[in-house]
């Protein structure tokens, strides 16, 4: 099961952080990430993590902005989101998949949170 949580309202320019939580033994061996989806589109990448944490991916419009990063004794994945923009506005997913993966699209990711709401007013 993972949850997230960290969503909130906030003006562009300003930081959030997302957490995601994780039930179970597991969350070592599972490559974690984050996706997005905004009212009327498809729900789409955001950042990836592998399972030791030392390799990462970015969607080309958040990179140097947000940074993914986790910690496995905890069961957690974190997303902190700087310098936020309106256009990033949306709900925000955080995803699983068992082993190493370099997928960037949902299909490849077998678990799923409820989603947290990120808004960012201009």
């Amino acid at each position: 099961q993972l949850v997230e949580s960290g969503g909130g309202l906030v003006q562009a320019g300003a930081s959030l952080r997302l957490s995601c939580g994780a039930s179970g033994r597991a969350f070592t061996y599972h490559t974690m990430a984050w996706f997005r989806q905004s009212p009327g589109k498809e729900r789409e990448f955001v950042a990836r993590i592998s399972m030791g944490g030392g390799s990462t991916a970015y969607a080309d419009s958040v990179k140097g902005r947000f940074t993914i990063s986790r910690d496995n004794d905890q069961s957690t994945m974190n997303l902190q989101m700087n310098n936020l923009e309106p256009e990033d506005k949306a709900v925000y997913y955080c995803a699983a998949t068992p082993g190493n993966s370099w997928a960037l699209v949902p299909e490849a990711f077998d678990y799923w949170g409820e989603g947290t709401q990120v808004t960012v007013s201009s």
